[in-house]
């Protein structure tokens, strides 16, 4: 009996999987470079280039640092008069230190929080396991 069960489920399977080749369900998909037609080759037009000369400087030569500065902040360009203004407004000719400077200045103006926050600043790291409360005196 388990033979004939066994032969039976073999001759099901079979017949499952060979269904799913009729009635459009053959799994075949359109080839999508089929689909769109290929486009002739074609000779640019003349630009008028000229071929660079020997012993000549590149171009894009120069140093990292020059070709950032010139990506970031759009190199030697003249600038918009709104924008001369805004610099202006911003400070740009009175500017002498940068932030790193003024900051550690004795003339900088300084908010005090207090003990709180000069406590815990200054408090040891770790993960707080011997922490403990106290009361403020």
């Amino acid at each position: 009996m388990r033979k004939v069960i066994m032969i039976v489920a073999g001759l099901g399977v079979a017949a499952s999987l060979s269904a799913c080749a009729k009635n459009g369900m053959d799994r075949m998909r359109p080839d999508e470079f089929a689909v769109v037609r290929a486009q002739p080759l074609v000779i640019p037009p003349d630009y008028a280039l000229v071929p660079p000369q020997p012993g000549a400087a590149r171009p894009q030569d120069g140093t990292a640092q020059n070709q950032a500065l010139e990506a970031m902040f759009g190199g030697t360009a003249i600038r918009s008069a709104s924008e001369n203004s805004t610099l202006d407004a911003a400070g740009r000719t009175g500017a002498d230190q940068g932030a790193r400077s003024t900051a550690g200045s004795p003339t900088t103006n300084v908010v005090d929080k207090g003990q709180t926050t000069r406590d815990i600043v200054a408090a040891p790291e770790g993960d707080g396991k011997d922490a403990r409360a106290s009361t403020p005196q």
